[in-house]
């Protein structure tokens, strides 16, 4: 099992990738590791963050993809009708853009830290942006 360490904002949090049902996007994701961007609140989703990419081309297509990821679970969506985007929900979450519902891959779920996974959504929404990273963890 490949692990991550993600710090967004003041938090850290483990992940693991969903290698089994996702392997095409975890490989493609390891290879842009250290991963560093930055998080802002959702448009239309719910209660989730994400990282907008434009058109960053991954290479992947859709694979173990949802419209409804649950809280603490990580979605790439590899671009088309909307722009490549990564989100993490930390709440009810429908996936959409302005193009309406969208898919993105689950590929990544977080597996410590979920304490604090609210607080860091909360603190996106009313504070702003937040700087994340991605990396192997130790």
């Amino acid at each position: 099992m490949t692990t991550l360490k993600i710090t967004a904002g003041p938090y850290t949090f483990d992940a693991k990738l969903e290698t089994k049902l996702a392997p095409k996007t975890c490989e493609a994701f390891l290879k842009h590791l250290p991963f560093v961007s930055k998080i802002v609140h959702v448009r239309w989703s719910g209660e989730g963050v994400w990282m907008p990419l434009g058109d960053m081309d991954f290479g992947i297509d859709f694979e173990n993809n949802t419209s409804y990821p649950a809280p603490g679970q990580i979605i790439i969506y590899p671009g088309g009708v909307s722009e490549t985007e990564i989100l993490l929900a930390y709440g009810g979450v429908q996936f959409a853009s302005k193009a309406g519902q969208l898919s993105g891959n689950h590929f990544m779920t977080l597996t410590s830290g979920l304490e604090n996974l609210v607080s860091l959504g909360k603190m996106t929404l009313w504070q702003g942006a937040q700087d994340i990273r991605f990396e192997l963890a130790e």
